[in-house]
């Protein structure tokens, strides 16, 4: 077998696609000739038959449907590195990584990025999602290029921008309490009933209890929606953000049992960076982005 070339591959697969040698032809914007005399080289380098050219229209032999499959993925491979190869040159980054962590609302997270990353089509988004102290531990591991969160807001290493806040209420599953919902409800008397949290997913930094009544039996989750989940089947109760439960709270299927023992968090969430290392260009723009998204939402 001898070596084939990339453009014999070109004027094959689009052959194939177009379903013709002329349509195929046109799409490359070649002669007739040319595309056919590429595909003749391609079958004779490889020793294969890849179109069956007996009929009305062309179609592919058992081994070219074989072969446009393997075909396919290396112009696409291709296509990526012309594009990763343009990036360079531009001095654009190919890739982004972006934490969303749990106490941000994730219509609005998606939202800001999906309306960016549709005006930057060739730079790949890699979203994560973290919660508790996992956003910020990797930004500081230089695992994301930014994070939607709250973050330590002592952290010399970190900038941020405000974008508003979230409110967490303690809430119950109506007929989840054995005693009646009062302002002064005390740790003590929720200390016998479990109570569901969320798993940090941070792995190195030291792990924090947020909201947790010590000595109290408790369930983990991995998030506020199998959190919300647990609490909705009166299987524990806990903190979960207003934004997410406020139909429940109307239609009374979560009551809240905020009070003078349990106020209540507020929590401050803000597009962080690292203000200690360089960004590149669409970093920078993704940056301005959702920074003018919080002026104009002022």
């Amino acid at each position: 077998m001898n070596m084939f070339t990339l453009q014999e591959v070109q004027c094959f697969a689009a052959v194939v696609r177009q379903g013709g040698f002329q349509a195929g032809a046109a799409l490359l914007n070649k002669s007739h000739a040319a595309v056919f005399a590429a595909i003749s080289k391609l079958e004779d380098n490889i020793g294969v038959a890849l179109l069956d050219r007996s009929g009305y229209r062309v179609t592919l032999t058992e081994a070219g449907r074989s072969f446009y499959q393997k075909a396919e993925s290396l112009l696409s491979e291709t296509e990526a590195l012309r594009l990763h190869a343009l990036q360079l040159a531009t001095g654009e980054e190919t890739h982004l990584s972006v934490v969303l962590g749990d106490a941000f609302p994730l219509h609005q997270g998606l939202a800001l990025l999906s309306g960016f990353f549709a005006q930057h089509p060739k730079t790949r988004l890699d979203l994560h999602f973290e919660t508790i102290g996992g956003p910020q531990e990797r930004l500081l591991n230089e695992e994301a290029d930014l994070i939607l969160n709250w973050v330590d807001k002592t952290d010399t290493r970190i900038e941020w921008v405000d974008l508003g806040t979230v409110n967490f209420l303690p809430v119950v599953a109506a007929g989840f309490l054995p005693f009646a919902v009062t302002n002064s409800l005390s740790s003590e008397q929720m200390r016998g009933l479990t109570q569901c949290i969320i798993r940090d997913t941070a792995r190195a930094i030291p792990k924090t209890s947020y909201y947790l009544v010590e000595g109290a039996p408790s369930c983990t989750v991995a998030d506020h929606v199998m959190k919300r989940e647990v609490i909705l089947r009166g299987m524990a109760w806990g903190h979960l953000p207003a934004f997410m439960i406020q139909e429940d709270l109307r239609e009374g299927r979560l009551i809240s049992i905020k009070g003078n023992h349990f106020p209540g968090i507020t929590n401050e969430i803000v597009v962080a960076r690292r203000c200690d290392r360089p960004h590149g260009p669409v970093a920078s723009r993704l940056w301005q982005y959702i920074a003018a998204h919080a002026s104009n939402s002022t």
